[in-house]
């Protein structure tokens, strides 16, 4: 099932690549992108993106969290790289990503290979999902986020 505005958002209870708990809902409302990799070109202008733009969106009261099927030990590298000062979700087994309806098949080069869809959803404090974004600008999307 394709996850559509006003829908619930999938319940997450799990630790972050900084050990501390996070949940759906949480009584906060939350940035939760899904993005393919840790360390290739989109991803890092993404995440350096919101990176940079972290305080406007915590002053609207957004709590921002990236999401992908990278290891912990990764996203901590990725993180201490590029100065991230939000946290990132593992999903080596892609069950957020197929939860959320972000785990698709993919081509490149002709050949077909499973993978994560850009994909970001704004989610309220009660977990209803209020935005969903398909069309990243990797390099603006913190405008993207109302």
């Amino acid at each position: 099932m394709k996850l559509q505005i006003g829908n619930a958002a999938p319940t997450i209870s799990m630790v972050d690549s900084d050990g501390n708990n996070f949940a759906i809902p949480s009584g906060k409302k939350i940035v939760l992108y899904f993005y393919p990799k840790d360390n290739t070109p989109g991803c890092t202008a993404q995440a350096c993106n919101l990176n940079e733009n972290l305080e406007a969106l915590q002053a609207k009261g957004f709590q921002v969290v990236g999401v992908s099927i990278d290891t912990n030990a990764s996203h901590t590298k990725f993180k201490a790289k590029y100065n991230l000062a939000f946290p990132l979700l593992s999903d080596p087994e892609h069950q957020l990503a197929e939860a959320f309806g972000v785990w698709v098949e993919k081509s490149m080069y002709g050949k077909q290979y499973m993978g994560v869809a850009r994909t970001t959803f704004i989610i309220d404090e009660n977990g209803i999902i209020i935005d969903i974004i398909e069309k990243v600008d990797t390099k603006n999307h913190s405008s993207q986020i109302h």
